[in-house]
């Protein structure tokens, strides 16, 4: 298993500080992959004293969705009236989870762009936007979501958490990094995505 490297920032002690000091003034490492997709995703954060809420979806079972079922950020593919990504990651975060992203929500950042890395999922090619809202903002989930939750930094980013998720692929078994919090596993890009936090030192571990 590779080893996954972490930076610290100990003279930060809230969350949220880290997560604005670890993005301020950072360049998104971009994904090469001309015959992607693109498509956003939101990082929503709330600053809860040194904790934080961080908004998930849980994706409705739907034939022939690669991600049918999977714990998400909410986002989506990039239309072509999207004049960013940025407007993409706000317009999908409206669509499936009611919560508008206007004046309220601070833009804190941009992450590194994610794909999948196995040829049995579309080639797609993801960015994160993180941003800062002032308070847990109740989800009204849209027709592709079965469910939205807020969970808490502090669990997300705990070893206790971490679980190896096995998929079945054609003629193997592949084993995958997790966080199991009660009935939800986040995985894959989304987990990735998580990831991205622990290796700036904005999770504080």
């Amino acid at each position: 298993m590779l080893l996954r490297r972490r930076v610290r920032l100990p003279e930060l002690t809230s969350f949220v500080d880290r997560l604005r000091s670890s993005l301020a003034g950072r360049t998104p490492q971009p994904v090469d992959r001309p015959e992607a997709r693109r498509a956003a995703v939101a990082l929503l954060v709330v600053p809860e004293g040194a904790d934080a809420a961080i908004l998930f979806i849980k994706r409705q079972l739907r034939v022939g969705d690669p991600w049918s079922g999977q714990m998400a950020l909410p986002g989506g593919f990039a239309s072509p009236q999207d004049p960013s990504l940025e407007v993409t990651a706000r317009r999908e975060t409206a669509e499936e989870t009611g919560i508008e992203l206007d004046e309220a929500a601070t833009l804190l950042g941009v992450l590194d762009d994610v794909s999948p890395r196995t040829p049995y999922l579309p080639p797609i090619v993801v960015r994160p936007f993180a941003f800062q809202l002032p308070a847990r903002l109740p989800p009204r989930p849209g027709p592709e979501v079965e469910t939205a939750v807020w969970l808490p930094a502090s669990q997300l980013f705990s070893e206790r958490h971490r679980r190896p998720f096995h998929l079945r692929l054609p003629g193997e078994v592949r084993e995958f990094p997790s966080i199991v919090i009660g009935d939800y596993t986040i995985w894959g890009l989304t987990e990735r995505v998580l990831h991205q936090l622990e290796e700036m030192g904005a999770a504080g571990l």
